[in-house]
């Protein structure tokens, strides 16, 4: 993938939302921010001044699918919250399975020794990088979920 912009990550939750950004030629995905803004138009906003501040041209958004590929609440919400980034910076917005990334994000930190208040501070800005890194992987193979 020869892109040459930047794709914004993002893993949205009630409580705090991770940010990712991935690096200008697609491949790295890197954690940028936790925000942690109450109510889902706020979130959106803070995710939307992010975007302009990393010059993103696109946002992944996870979409924490059931485990049978069905859409459930939290899905409902992320489609939601997906459809406001849109409208608030007119970027394209795709949602992507995020199915387990939060499982994931906990292993890593399991493995790496990260407790207490550091590791809630970084579960939710790893998801973000583990949902972007998949979603640039899945784009430069030609592969699409």
């Amino acid at each position: 993938m020869n892109i040459k912009r930047r794709i914004l990550g993002v893993d949205y939750g009630d409580a705090r939302t991770g940010v990712a950004v991935s690096d200008m030629t697609g491949t790295l995905a890197s954690g940028v921010a936790v925000i942690k803004a109450t109510g889902m138009r706020k979130t959106a906003a803070a995710v939307a001044d992010e975007a302009r501040r990393q010059g993103a041209v696109m946002i992944v958004v996870g979409y924490p699918l059931n485990m049978d590929g069905t859409e459930g609440p939290r899905g409902e919400r992320a489609r939601v919250f997906s459809e406001m980034l849109h409208e608030l910076t007119g970027l394209p917005v795709e949602l992507w399975d995020e199915r387990l990334t939060t499982v994931e994000a906990h292993e890593i930190m399991d493995m790496t020794g990260t407790h207490g208040k550091k590791r809630r501070e970084r579960v939710d800005m790893l998801a973000a990088e583990l949902i972007l890194t998949d979603y640039l992987g899945a784009h430069k193979n030609g592969d699409k979920k």
